[in-house]
């Protein structure tokens, strides 16, 4: 079998080993594939191993060898699924790999919003301390998670891992599902509408679909609290990114923290880009050292599966 791996880079950035897919076939790996490349290196695959190249139609078409899509992510719309279960083409992702890195950063950007740690930090080595007529000062208004309200839109592995640390912060938790479930321990179920209208955080946790496309609007942002904080670990596509800056310049929304945006890498001209209280790391909530083994272990694991007649994880 011919194993050819067609953007490894972000996965292992150097510190990962890729030796265990020796072990499995012949394999050919490279850090990045340019679209113009893509058919070209992928054609010989028996087993594709791709992040973030597109495999469409078009490109799957031309892949006569190809047996296994193995995706070393969770998500799978880079991929052509109904083309592939036409060809009877198992794609197999990396579930739950992630959902303690996520979860963290999640909070961390709620943090950073909150208390402004970062902002706090550059001040002081700016030399405003120094400067200071009184023993401390602050740089923004501070806001106290103790009893505030977090909303999660989405309610899977991530979101109920957020609502544990929110817990612990004495705060109080509604959850959205388009697909109904009971409450639990932690949060209760509500509307959507009710979500934004009770919720002073609105944490995004729910995939990319028609449904979910540019969901948090105007309309939408209009339905909540003033000062409302809203973050987004999910998909950038999920927010009008134009809504949330006017959001931010009305200070309607208190704070903006994401890990996604609606492009990626983003244009110079990305609305959020400079936008007032607005924080944006680029899309690492996933990049954990732990959670780059795991998706390791689990990416070979499915890779073995199928080759042993055992398909794990097929998102078909």
């Amino acid at each position: 079998m011919k194993i050819v791996i067609l953007d490894g880079y972000t996965t292992d950035e150097g510190q990962l080993s890729w030796g265990e897919f020796e072990k499995l076939g012949e394999l050919v790996y490279y850090e990045r594939t340019p679209f113009d490349k893509v058919v070209e290196r992928a054609k010989p695959a028996d087993i594709l191993i791709v992040n973030k190249v597109i495999l469409s139609k078009e490109v799957l078409s031309q892949l006569d060898n190809l047996k296994y899509i193995g995706l070393l992510s969770t998500g799978y719309n880079v991929v052509d699924l109904d083309y592939a279960k036409k060809r009877s083409i198992p794609v197999c992702n990396i579930p739950n790999y992630s959902t303690k890195s996520v979860a963290q950063l999640t909070v961390a950007l709620l943090l950073e919003i909150a208390m402004g740690v970062g902002k706090h930090s550059i001040s002081v080595s700016q030399g405003d301390w120094a400067r200071c007529k009184d023993f401390c000062y602050t740089t923004q208004s501070i806001t106290e998670l103790d009893g505030k309200t977090i909303g999660l839109v989405g309610y899977g592995t991530i979101a109920r891992e957020v609502a544990k640390i929110a817990k612990a912060f004495g705060m109080k938790t509604l959850a959205y599902r388009r697909t109904p479930c009971h409450n639990d321990e932690i949060a209760k179920m509500v509307s959507l509408d009710e979500l934004y209208r009770q919720s002073d955080v609105i944490s995004m946790h729910c995939p990319m679909n028609n449904d979910s496309d540019k969901m948090i609007d105007e309309v939408a942002i209009g339905k909540m609290k003033d000062g409302v904080i809203i973050l987004n670990t999910a998909r950038g596509g999920i927010v009008d990114e134009k809504a949330i800056r006017s959001g931010l310049e009305s200070g309607k929304i208190a704070g903006y923290g994401a890990d996604v945006l609606s492009t990626e890498p983003p244009q110079n001209d990305n609305a959020l880009i400079d936008a007032p209280n607005c924080y944006i790391t680029p899309h690492i909530a996933w990049a954990s050292k732990e959670a780059k083994s795991r998706l390791m272990s689990i990416a070979i694991d499915n890779v073995k599966s199928f080759l042993n007649g055992k398909i794990k994880n097929c998102v078909y």
